[in-house]
């Protein structure tokens, strides 16, 4: 056995070390949450038509604080990303038995926003470029039931939006960004998340900058973000006193973010064009180690764009190898390196395959109201599936607070295991 030895076939692992958790919280965050606790006050929402209907001080702070970076005219905190799409789909007026696209190659939260509000999700196919709706796609799925498209920008890199929002206007629809992976990514000169009628930014722990939890709402539509704010903040008991009249989904949640994270957000956001910008050279760094690698694509840039690695996708083709996905995984594992070889894969979950959300009675699908026949079988995404079943591989870039010689680590870990690719493809023959 030499050093050159798999781990997989009882060599030493490469990686033998536990990387340091990410972590951008700091003395600054301690200090603006030590402040707001000594004030006494945590939060300052009323759910009633009052002053304090738009919550505290530092809530509203932070508002303008992200409203000014982003360059948008509205920003509406809220306490998760999950609760923004949801306050998002009933802002721009989605009816029960509504349609909206939406990718299955995504957090389960970007299709359930549309089911809370008893309209249905329809899963378009992705490209595999950035692994985002593919506006070809989009365009096949519309049907006259169709008033939306919800879009990711999965894994830090913004979705083809110019494309996405001429189809939108063609139509007539209405487009949500779900932003939670690509804060402070560019797309043609603007940020991710802006391009949309809606953008929402997540704030949860495994994000590039966080306040445990939360989110932001963005937009340049007035008339939205009275709907969001509403929406947020119990609208049903405001609207009288608000004077407003159309009461179209005005259900109000309690969807508020606390001064402590909101104290705790604008210190973050100081920092996110730092912490971004080097997970970007960290990237960069990883590329140079797997570049000319077998059958590996390194992650994709578009003209234009820049990408942010919350996840740092490969595509792996056996073609070029003759060895399986599963194997590779295998050996990469066994060198001590975390690779995923799985995302999700929304139209594969039972709720969509038995067409059971609301009740048990497959509501809203099997709704007086819903007069479509959407589909969610298997081969309704043949690229996100190929890509799922075959041929997808990652890294999970933000969840450790990687260092030059960690990145190159990694990449060692890569390039044996691709050195014995000849052993690797044997024991597939003897297996």
């Amino acid at each position: 056995m030499t050093l050159a030895e798999l781990a997989l076939f009882g060599g030493p692992k490469t990686i033998n070390k536990e990387f340091l958790r990410y972590n951008p919280i700091g003395e600054e965050e301690v200090a603006a949450v030590t402040a707001v606790v000594r004030g006494g006050v945590l939060s300052k929402f009323l759910g009633t038509w009052d002053a304090d209907f738009f919550g505290g001080e530092k809530v509203q702070a932070f508002e303008r604080a992200w409203s000014s970076y982003f360059k948008v005219k509205h920003a509406v905190t809220v306490n998760s990303n999950t609760s923004g799409l949801i306050a998002a789909i009933g802002a721009i007026g989605i009816e029960p038995g509504d349609e909206v696209i939406v990718s299955p190659w995504t957090m389960s939260a970007s299709a359930t926003a549309i089911l809370v509000w008893n309209a249905v999700p329809v899963f378009a196919d992705i490209e595999e470029r950035t692994f985002n709706l593919d506006p070809v796609s989009i365009e096949k799925n519309i049907t006259p039931r169709t008033r939306a498209i919800m879009v990711t920008d999965i894994f830090g890199h913004a979705a083809e939006l110019d494309s996405i929002m001429a189809i939108a206007r063609k139509h007539k629809l209405k487009v949500i960004e779900d932003c939670a992976q690509a804060p402070a990514a560019r797309y043609r000169g603007r940020f991710a998340g802006t391009v949309a009628d809606i953008g929402v930014f997540s704030l949860n722990y495994h994000k590039h900058i966080h306040t445990g939890e939360g989110g932001v709402c963005v937009t340049n539509d007035d008339r939205l973000a009275e709907r969001l704010q509403l929406i947020r903040n119990h609208a049903e008991s405001v609207v009288e006193g608000k004077g407003v009249t159309d009461l179209s989904n005005m259900i109000g949640f309690n969807f508020r973010m606390t001064e402590i994270e909101a104290a705790i957000g604008i210190e973050q956001l100081k920092k996110l064009s730092r912490l971004t910008d080097e997970r970007a050279r960290l990237a960069q760094r990883l590329n140079g180690h797997l570049q000319g690698l077998a059958g590996l694509r390194v992650p994709v840039v578009e003209a234009d764009c820049t990408h942010v690695y919350y996840v740092y996708p490969l595509i792996y083709d056996d073609r070029e190898t003759g060895v399986p996905r599963e194997q590779i995984v295998k050996a990469l594992r066994a060198e001590g390196l975390a690779i995923s070889d799985r995302y999700v894969m929304l139209h594969r979950l039972p709720m969509y395959r038995q067409k059971i959300a609301h009740g048990s009675k497959g509501f809203p699908w099997s709704a007086d109201f819903y007069k479509g026949e959407v589909s969610y079988a298997e081969g309704i995404c043949p690229l996100a599936e190929d890509l799922q079943d075959r041929r997808f591989m990652a890294l999970a870039m933000c969840m450790h607070d990687y260092s030059d010689a960690d990145i190159d680590l990694l990449g060692e870990a890569f390039r044996k295991v691709w050195s014995q690719m000849a052993r690797l493809e044997q024991l597939k023959s003897a297996g």
